[in-house]
């Protein structure tokens, strides 16, 4: 088994409860009550389920050495007791960002966005982890999912955060985003 790839089963299973889902950007989602996420690849949904997201952590793709270490020597790790609270936000950018050249997302990515500045200023108190969905298969819905959980005494960080980074250039290239909320 890969220890890399994740499946996010929504349905009417699972140690999440779904407290509230929305799409954010383009198509919603069908709701669903609870997720659980499954270190591994789902290949075939439960009877349970109404859908499954399948993604990959790998390297960091926009973040200088001197970014990663920083994030690195700050980051909290995924699935502290305390982080009661977590949020799954799958998103799709557009044709437009993929058709640019790499050195041009960096520029919008950071240079312009200041995506991992913007997100140190919320390091420890609230946990991410980015999983790339876009290479795995076609049929992929999302090219990233970005896992999230934090204390319930961090939500308004949380809510802070991630309005920062929709309000960035970075964000004029998203076409598709769901904003799932969750308690455990």
């Amino acid at each position: 088994m890969n220890p890399r790839l994740y499946s996010f089963v929504g349905g009417k299973a699972g140690e999440w409860e779904v407290i509230s889902m929305k799409a954010a950007a383009g198509e919603p989602m069908a709701a669903v009550e609870r997720l659980n996420v499954i270190q591994g690849l789902v290949v075939s949904l439960p009877a349970h389920a109404k859908w499954a997201l399948r993604g990959a952590t790998s390297n960091a793709r926009y973040t200088t050495a001197v970014e990663k270490a920083m994030l690195v020597a700050k980051q909290a790790a995924i699935g502290r007791p305390e982080a009661a609270r977590a949020a799954l936000i799958p998103i799709r950018k557009s044709t437009a960002w993929w058709d640019l050249p790499q050195d041009e997302r960096r520029k919008i990515f950071e240079e312009r966005s200041h995506h991992n500045k913007t997100g140190m200023k919320y390091l420890p108190e609230i946990a991410r982890r980015l999983h790339h969905c876009r290479d795995l298969n076609q049929a992929e819905p999302f090219d990233f999912l970005t896992w999230f959980d934090y204390a319930p005494a961090n939500a308004q960080a949380f809510e802070d955060l991630v309005g920062e980074l929709r309000r960035s250039d970075e964000w004029k290239y998203v076409d598709r985003e769901t904003d799932i909320r969750l308690a455990r």
